[in-house]
């Protein structure tokens, strides 16, 4: 498999608004790595060649937070994301579960039932399942609505009602155990080679067990069009250690394109959920008995032993907060061992905790396309501090390097999506939401290619453009959908063509 290319007459897209149209040039691969960008290069024996056609030219793409494998199972999972309530649910399920294959456990993905006027219960799931066990996730993925026959197959404690944050995520891990449930390798490799039609090239996988086990076993069965830095959760930290792998590291039998990622933390819940820790209660939750200000998954010393160790280990952090008052602590924490890594979703953060962010140089992790969902969830239950969220301007104006990314399958793996959400800050008709937090294009595409640049030196994954990806339309909203259906003419991984449209 040829790792080389030469690629004529390609226009490098400027990243770091240094000013002034470049001339078309050639840019050379060998081995899988930029080692020369000129004019008229000399194309060396055996080394195939493609006329770029004066094409823009950028980094590959880069999604910076996928579960990998819940995505792939989304494809045969029932769709509830147009539910309003859960009557619609129950009715999308009665439907469905006599259509399941005998001996198959029914999965569905994508509701939400934050603003529901009533809690669910497992007693309705069970009245229309028909016996077969039935697993449905929220499109946070912080809640699940379990049957009896699911929670027995699990040998799991049955629940009168949902399940949510770390007793979810204890089963969530274990859906692979139900019939049917588990996607085998060969399952990946064709959704992940679509990918390549949009320009990506690299992600980060937060699955929730064994992603640095099973990569191998997928790159073997051909998911091979992407690179992926795979990661582990505290419960699997011991055998990641134990096996002496550190941040980078390649996996054994992956030909250097999965890497040992970061150590991932879920420290707090989801706006969706009403989990998210913040300082102040949610607007429709007045003080009580009752926890009005989300919840906290780890103590502030459970966080700190947690970064200590994996930094001892050589594992960088990835640290999921989404409430202000979660990331606060997640930064203490950061801060207190002088820990590296990301801070994952950093959705509501307070401006003097964004500033701590790029002091200690840690990378904000964000998901822009969560703006679309959470909008208007955000203004009622959140506030005026609404102004907080999704801070991407003041990221920017700090020195944080910001990566985006989708979380998929909560939002679509679309990185165009995420990079004309952060321009705009609308995903309808309405205006931009708080757009004085807007990116322009160059700084949102910055944050999706892995902050690489075209240079000699950098890895050989390239990305060509029938269209200028920075070109602004005559508002934000028209530059928004310019960028929403830009697709690759070409995608170059590790030296390889995965995509000639």
């Amino acid at each position: 498999m040829s790792r080389s290319l030469l690629l004529r007459r390609v226009r490098r897209v400027d990243l770091d608004g240094s000013g002034g149209t470049a001339p078309p040039v050639d840019l050379l691969i060998i081995d899988g790595a930029i080692t020369e960008i000129g004019p008229e290069l000399s194309r060396p024996s055996g080394v195939d060649e493609v006329d770029g056609e004066a094409r823009w030219a950028v980094p590959g793409l880069w999604d910076a937070h996928v579960h990998v494998a819940q995505w792939v199972r989304t494809e045969r999972m029932l769709p509830l994301g147009t539910a309003r309530r859960a009557e619609d649910v129950l009715a999308a399920v009665a439907g469905a579960v006599g259509k399941q294959p005998s001996g198959r456990t029914l999965l569905g993905f994508g509701y939400r039932p934050a603003g529901w006027p009533r809690a669910t219960t497992v007693a309705e799931l069970d009245a229309v399942s028909r016996g077969r066990p039935v697993v449905l996730v929220s499109g946070d993925a912080h809640t699940g609505w379990v049957n009896s026959a699911a929670f027995d197959l699990l040998a799991a404690p049955r629940r009168t009602g949902p399940v949510s944050e770390n007793e979810w995520f204890d089963l969530l891990r274990r859906l692979d155990e139900l019939p049917g449930a588990a996607p085998e390798p060969s399952d990946f490799v064709a959704p992940l080679a679509r990918l390549a039609a949009l320009g990506v090239t690299g992600l980060v996988d937060f699955e929730f067990e064994n992603s640095f086990v099973d990569w191998p076993q997928r790159f073997a069965a051909g998911a091979d069009s992407v690179r992926v830095r795979a990661s582990t959760y505290p419960h699997q930290l011991d055998q990641v250690i134990e096996r002496g792998l550190r941040t980078g590291d390649a996996l054994d039998g992956c030909a250097g394109m999965v890497t040992m990622g970061p150590l991932k933390i879920i420290s707090d819940g989801s706006l969706g959920s009403r989990t998210a820790w913040t300082t102040e209660p949610y607007a429709d939750r007045p003080a009580g008995p009752e926890p009005c200000c989300g919840q906290a998954n780890y103590s502030p010393g459970e966080l700190r032993e947690l970064l200590q160790r994996a930094t001892g280990a050589g594992l960088q952090v990835a640290l999921h907060a989404i409430g202000d008052r979660a990331n606060t602590v997640a930064i203490d924490a950061f801060e207190a061992t002088g820990a590296c890594g990301s801070i994952e979703h950093a959705q509501l953060i307070a401006a003097h905790d964004v500033r701590r962010l790029g002091r200690l140089g840690l990378r904000a992790s964000v998901q822009p396309a969560h703006l679309i969902d959470d909008r208007d969830l955000t203004d009622r239950l959140w506030g005026e501090r609404a102004a907080s969220a999704f801070p991407l301007r003041t990221m920017v104006a700090e020195g944080v390097d910001v990566r985006f990314g989708s979380d998929a399958p909560v939002a679509a793996l679309d990185p165009w999506l995420a990079i004309a959400t952060a321009v705009h800050r609308s995903g309808d008709e309405r205006p931009g939401w708080h757009p004085e937090q807007s990116l322009n294009p160059r700084e949102a595409l910055a944050a999706s290619v892995d902050s690489r640049r075209l240079v000699p030196g950098s890895v050989g994954d390239v990305v060509l453009l029938d269209r200028d990806p920075l070109a602004e339309g005559d508002n934000p909203a028209d530059t928004a959908a310019a960028l929403r259906t830009m697709r690759a003419a070409l995608t170059v991984c590790a030296g390889r063509i995965t995509h000639h449209g």
